[in-house]
């Protein structure tokens, strides 16, 4: 039953899900082959009605994946700026880390998603933070040549004296 909750995520039937989710509510933080929750999945697949459901039925927000990405990492990376509003409005943890040490902000920063990178560094975001390559996030900026994130990740220092 797992499998087909998981694959029903994928598809977008917000009403299957639900009534999937109604008969066993232990499907709710469940993980599927790959370690993802079905917060995770749906937030990935953009699937905003799904993310919705699963919040308000106490979805774990900062729930990881085998790889240590939680929902809102795999938004930052997709580039899905209204889902990441939605999670920062839920309290999910901006600054998480993955296997790898990447945040949501290196992940925004790499992808090269500006709006959804100002969105962190005004929610907490921390720059400082580096990955276990030792990179923060104005080294991936600056090693991919993207000028104009590398001026807001510099001007977001020289604002907190840092």
């Amino acid at each position: 039953m797992n499998e087909f909750f998981f694959d029903e995520i994928r598809n977008g039937d917000f009403k299957e899900v639900r009534a999937m989710l109604a008969k066993n509510p232990v499907l709710l933080n469940s993980k599927d082959d790959r370690g993802s929750t079905p917060l995770i999945l749906a937030a990935y697949c953009d699937e905003s009605e799904i993310v919705d459901h699963l919040l308000a039925q106490g979805a774990k927000i900062d729930a990881k994946d085998a790889s240590g990405n939680t929902a809102i990492m795999g938004v930052c990376f997709k580039g899905y700026s209204d889902l990441v509003k939605k999670f920062i409005e839920h309290g999910a943890n901006v600054n998480e880390r993955n296997a790898m040490g990447a945040t949501c902000l290196i992940y925004a920063i790499t992808f090269n998603r500006e709006e959804i990178a100002k969105l962190l560094l005004e929610n907490g975001a921390d720059k400082k933070m580096k990955d276990v390559r030792g990179n923060t996030a104005l080294d991936h900026a600056k090693m991919q040549g993207l000028p104009r994130l590398v001026a807001l990740l510099e001007a977001s220092e020289q604002m907190d004296g840092s």
